[in-house]
């Protein structure tokens, strides 16, 4: 443990500084803006102290706080406020990202009201007006941070278009480019026909809908071929029909010609092995210019790509669908191969997944387009390698295979955008089909007929520099030689396969082998209290903000940091909320409570000879909960640590150890001392522990009992090795015995604080030390002459003789178990006749039966309880 450090004014002595009640508003932002302007979370790069570093996941400039970014931002304060607190040079990034397409969408939403277009705007004075966006209405998200207490060093935040940035993003274009990891080349993407762009995978969300599936005869007579698909109108881009090499159905038609419906063209039945012969009829319409398998089928067979479609998703195609939109063209296709009889089977509905574009839910199109690419095969290997090697480790380990199966089967990413907002690709093209990359040191060429590349970068390629770039990379800082490689990178698992594996791979590639961070410790998803994903649409959202108005932020923090299992989703729901709200109200009460009767910090600990048993015992469990706190922090056990907190503080600081206290204090004297020190030293070194999950309540608490500076910067706790294993069963005796009396009262009807006389025969136990505080916890009067025993209660090797002829009516409450006891009995009665019964079980569904099987159970234990009660009460 530490030695507690005060401030020039001493400890407090008295609650004084405490209101009566914990007001969580009234505290959190003034506390949150001394924070900053001490300057308690910047990070010094000139520091001889070990680093600790971890980057923000950029939010989007366009994004306000959700459950989720509450969620990673109190797992990821809390290490930073541990480390700092155990003298490491803590850096927590922060910044934002650009988010391409969101930010694009906004201002284009807004220039709308004004009836106005990006176009009648021209690129330049467009691009101006999204960054006057961001400078007034962008990263709101920073304020939100704020409230939620998050400890980043605010003075180093950045933005992916900042300059800086941008000087990296083209740095590491041009080194790619140069050693042939960046081409341009014609390939199917992702096409959004609304935000006309490419868009990434991680930016396509699969949905279930209603479709249709209709079978067409291709060719004629014994050369006609029957084919299925969902996208009737892609037919007319048709350039081959393929079937499976080995199946003999089609075998006289492969390397022949069949006519295409609705057109004057005819084309070839290629045989692939990629055409499964079981689904089906077999054979599959090709279209390579609008579906990512039949392109490599295409380039397989050499088959040409028609495109059919604009950037719109309107037809092109000659005749009569020619400036219709897909899906009116697609009615209409299948209207006219009806009309020809070539509909072999129609299937309505048909439910099929389709991808959506998660920025404005317009499904996407796949489409062949001319686009920038990364050659990821040799940067994907060696992100796996350092994951193989132990470099990286990833955390819960059973985590790795996922990331395994990513990398190890990656495809070259299509970097490009056809959008005005992002890094502009630094590729310049001349008059005669000169192709020249230019770095953020050298000049473009000029002249005639010279101009840029009009694509701007993905979003995650610039976010896949942010360990280092962040750091001032390409330049050979200071924060980049302190800082790199990152401690550990805390994020979901939904993106390990997209920030992640990007991260892994640019770290890898820019700083010559070394990866961006020690550790990968992924997190699950917030989900209801249901399990239940939240979504608007569902209307199970959640603004925390709301649930921080209302129950302070500690409370929504200590509520997701207690269900936060490595890897495993996060349920949460109001209530949990609220009960955290309880636990930090209980921490304040009681700590109030304690600085009143003698709490304090000042002079060292007392000799472990003039201390009771009590406060041995929690001494011990206090030094145990240190080192329980500190192995579970080392493997990102958030919940575990959370719960263990919960309990040592509620059930054993302030249910047992200060009751327990009550009775030292209130005789006075060096016992008190002695327990108001071992009480102070307690509520220091769990304030501390505390700190990290709940910063804003422990802070006050400790300031006020301590005069220490802040927990912020104050000493984390360490394992003194003091351990006293006769105190702990001395002690837990006691608690065995006290909670037996006190279930046995509550089974009794007796009120909590109802006094009852009563003897104790302690002698020959451990608890013959403890009579005095077994009467105060169990209101327990002193046996008077006219002392009658009406139980006798055997305990610990103990007896607890009660008097409870003037506490009960006990004809009045043998009548009432009488009667819960006939009850009892007859619902068992009936539940066992039905569970007798092979024709209800038989028929009866399997969550009927189990409902009955628990109300048996019910039934039986209240028997058994009622008879015991019975059994207690006097006779008459």
């Amino acid at each position: 443990m530490t030695e507690t450090q005060h401030g020039p004014q001493g400890p407090h002595s008295a609650p004084a500084d405490l209101p009566t009640q914990y007001a969580p508003a009234e505290v959190e932002g003034e506390l949150y803006e001394r924070w900053v302007e001490r300057g308690y979370f910047e990070a010094d790069a000139k520091s001889e102290k070990p680093p600790f570093a971890v980057v923000i996941p950029p939010p989007n400039v366009t994004g306000s706080l959700h459950l989720g970014h509450a969620f990673e931002h109190t797992l990821i304060d809390a290490l930073t406020r541990r480390k700092r607190m155990q003298g490491f040079e803590t850096l927590w990034q922060p910044g934002m990202d650009h988010a391409g397409i969101a930010t694009q969408n906004v201002v284009e939403r807004e220039l709308a009201k004004e009836g106005k277009s990006r176009h009648d705007l021209g690129r330049e004075a467009f691009t101006e007006r999204v960054w006057r966006w961001k400078a007034e209405s962008g990263g709101q998200i920073s304020g939100q941070m704020r409230r939620l207490g998050d400890g980043v060093a605010w003075s180093r935040e950045r933005f992916t278009m900042d300059e800086g940035l941008s000087k990296a993003v083209q740095t590491i274009f041009k080194r790619l480019y140069d050693d042939g990891l960046i081409y341009r080349a014609e390939r199917i993407i992702n096409w959004c026909p609304r935000c006309l762009t490419a868009i990434s995978d991680i930016e396509v969300e699969y949905a279930d809908q209603d479709g249709e599936l209709v079978s067409i005869r291709y060719g004629e007579g014994e050369d006609s071929i029957v084919v299925a698909t969902t996208r009737a109108e892609t037919m007319l881009g048709d350039t081959a029909v393929a079937v499976h090499p080995d199946d003999e159905r089609y075998r006289h038609l492969v390397g022949r010609e069949i006519r295409l419906p609705l057109t004057d063209r005819s084309i070839p039945v290629v045989a692939d092995e990629h055409v499964d012969p079981e689904f089906g009829s077999g054979a599959v319409k090709v279209t390579p210019a609008h579906d990512p398998n039949d392109f490599e089928i295409g380039q397989r067979h050499g088959l040409p790509s028609l495109t059919i479609m604009d950037e719109h998703a309107v037809i092109t195609a000659h005749g009569p669908f020619l400036g219709l939109d897909r899906l009116e063209a697609r009615s209409a296709v299948v209207g006219a191969l009806r009309a020809e009889g070539r509909i072999v089977a129609e299937k309505r509905p048909y439910q099929h997944s389709v991808g959506h574009c998660s920025r404005c839910k317009t499904t996407i199109e796949p489409r062949l387009s001319m686009q920038w690419w990364v050659k990821v095969g040799p940067l994907a290997q060696a992100a796996g390698d350092a994951v193989r090697d132990g470099r990286v480790a990833i955390h819960p380990k059973e985590m790795e295979s996922r990331y395994f199966g990513w990398v190890d089967n990656l495809l070259d990413w299509c970097i490009s955008r056809q959008l005005w907002w992002g890094h502009r690709i630094p590729v310049w093209y001349g008059p005669n089909g000169e192709t020249v990359c230019v770095g953020p040191d050298e000049e473009p060429p000029t002249g005639e007929g010279w101009h840029q590349e009009t694509d701007v970068l993905d979003t995650w390629f610039s976010s896949g520099l942010w360990p280092f770039s962040t750091l001032g990379w390409p330049e050979k800082t200071e924060s980049l030689e302190k800082f790199y490689p990152n401690s550990v990178l805390v994020t979901g698992y939904d993106i390990l396969f997209f920030w992640v594996a990007r991260m892994m791979m640019f770290g890898l590639y820019a700083m010559d082998g070394t990866p961006p961070f020690h550790t990968i410790a992924l997190h699950g998803m917030v989900r209801d209290q249901f399990g239940k994903k939240m979504s608007k649409s569902f209307g199970n959202a959640v603004n925390p903000l709301d649930w921080m108005d209302t129950y302070g932020s500690d409370a929504l923090r200590f509520t997701l940091a207690r269900g936060a299992n490595p890897g495993v989703d996060v349920p949460i729901g109001e209530d949990w909320v609220q009960a955290s709200r309880n636990f930090c109200n209980k921490i304040w009460n009681a700590t109030r409570f304690a600085l009143m009767n003698g709490a304090t910090v000042e002079g060292p600990l007392p000799d472990a000879a003039e201390m009771s048993a009590a406060d041995r015992w929690i001494l011990s469990r206090l030094n145990t909960v240190v080192a329980e706190t500190d192995a579970f922090y080392d493997d990102y056990q958030f919940a575990k640590l959370s719960d263990g907190l919960y309990h040592f503080a509620w059930d054993e600081v302030f249910d047992w150890y200060v009751e327990l206290s009550k009775t030292t204090f209130a005789a006075g004297g060096r016992a008190a001392e002695v327990s108001g020190r071992v009480l102070g030293e307690v509520l220091d070194v769990m304030l501390r522990l505390l700190h990290p999950v709940v910063p804003f309540v422990t802070e006050t608490l400790w300031t006020t009992l301590t005069g220490g500076e802040s927990l912020v910067v104050a000493d984390w706790p360490s394992d003194s090795g003091f351990r006293d294993e006769a105190a702990e069963r001395e002690i837990g005796t006691l608690q065995q015995a006290v909670t037996e009396v006190r279930r046995f009262r509550a089974d009794q009807g007796l009120q909590p604080g109802q006094r009852v006389p009563a003897k104790l025969e302690l002698a020959g136990t451990p608890l013959v030390a403890h009579e005095e505080a077994m009467r105060a916890l169990l209101r327990l009067q002193p046996a008077g002459a006219e002392f009658s025993a009406t139980a006798s209660l055997p305990v610990a090797g103990a007896t607890v003789s009660l008097d409870l002829s003037g506490a009960i009516d006990f004809a009045a409450e043998r009548r009432r178990l009488t009667k819960d006891l006939e009850a009892a009995r007859k619902e068992l009665a009936q539940t066992t006749a039905k569970l007798g019964n092979e024709g209800f079980l038989g028929k009866a569904p399997d969550h009927v039966v189990e409902k009955i099987r628990t109300r048996r159970d019910t039934a039986e234990a209240d028997i058994a309880r009622i008879e015991a009660q019975l059994a207690q009460l006097p006779a008459g």
